[in-house]
């Protein structure tokens, strides 16, 4: 089925994004700055590079083997569940007086869709393909 492989496609290249922005704070946390507007000094530069690295590869690395492994589809709701956690700390901020800026809108939309493309991706190809009929026709008539 064509939509099946437009999701799975889909979910690749969601997480090759994230592969890519995981990798790179692993190796320049810094780079959690320009993204995040995250200080990153002192100590703090080892627990950033370590947990939000951690966070962004587990769940690419989960949604890219639910989307190849078969019959590991439900692999797909890791990443739902972070990023669904993560988009409720942020209303749970928003709620609480946390600044909020036009990076937190994008990450909070960003987190969303994450959601939905997870969640959406898992319901659509754990559903049983139709059996398809190769029979020919009758001719009535």
């Amino acid at each position: 089925m064509m939509v099946n492989w437009v999701l799975r496609g889909a979910v690749l290249l969601w997480a090759l994004f994230f592969v890519i922005v995981g990798a790179r704070g692993l190796f320049d946390p810094a780079s959690y700055t320009e993204t995040f507007g995250i200080l990153v000094e002192g100590p703090a530069t080892n627990t950033i590079r370590a947990d939000l690295s951690a966070f962004f590869l587990v769940a690419a690395g989960a949604a890219a083997i639910g989307a190849l492994v078969p019959g590991w589809l439900r692999a797909l709701l890791v990443p739902a569940a972070l990023y669904g956690t993560a988009l409720a700390g942020r209303l749970f901020g928003v709620a609480s007086g946390d600044a909020v800026n036009t990076g937190i809108v994008q990450a909070m939309i960003i987190e969303a869709l994450t959601v939905l493309l997870m969640v959406g991706s898992w319901w659509v190809l754990s559903r049983p393909v139709a059996a398809v009929d190769n029979a020919m026709p009758v001719d009535a008539g």
